[in-house]
């Protein structure tokens, strides 16, 4: 059994007596287009946030003492609670986004000269509670008490 030219060979690219692509249809390319664009999108978003995940541990590795014990603490428990945010750093700090807006950061005592380091939010966090709530709060240390209001914080703020 013989086989025309017409069949020979991959069916890429082969038409039909219309002209048209009888392997896909135009819907069909369409959207194979669209999952490849959403491939890259997410590729260059996993590639963003270790770089970002780079940049903070950078950042919190510059830090000395007790800065450097909350930042690293403060970065382990949001990775664990809210994975979906992307650390980057922010005005040279550790900050953490989600869809591209900086929702916490961590403000250290040394750099800023102050006597005690900031856990902050953004007005984009989910924090509202009335006519007044905090937005920043100081540290001088970290407890299981304070570790546990941040994981509440950051889960509220992200949802």
């Amino acid at each position: 059994m013989s086989l025309n030219k017409e069949n020979q060979g991959s069916q890429k690219g082969a038409t039909s007596t219309d002209g048209k692509s009888s392997v896909f249809s135009k819907e069909e390319r369409a959207a194979m287009k669209e999952r490849a664009k959403e491939l890259k999108a997410a590729a260059r978003a996993d590639k963003d946030k270790a770089d970002g995940e780079s940049a903070v541990l950078a950042k919190i590795d510059e830090m000395r003492g007790s800065d450097r014990a909350i930042a690293t603490r403060i970065h382990e428990i949001i990775k664990s609670v809210a994975p979906e945010l992307t650390p980057k750093t922010w005005y040279g700090m550790p900050a953490y986004s989600k869809d591209g807006n900086i929702l916490c950061f961590f403000q250290s005592a040394q750099k800023f000269k102050t006597r005690y380091a900031t856990f902050g939010f953004s007005d984009k966090a989910n924090l509202d509670d009335g006519d007044m709530w905090p937005t920043a709060f100081a540290l001088k240390g970290l407890t299981p008490a304070e570790e546990e209001r941040i994981k509440s914080l950051v889960m509220k703020a992200v949802s």
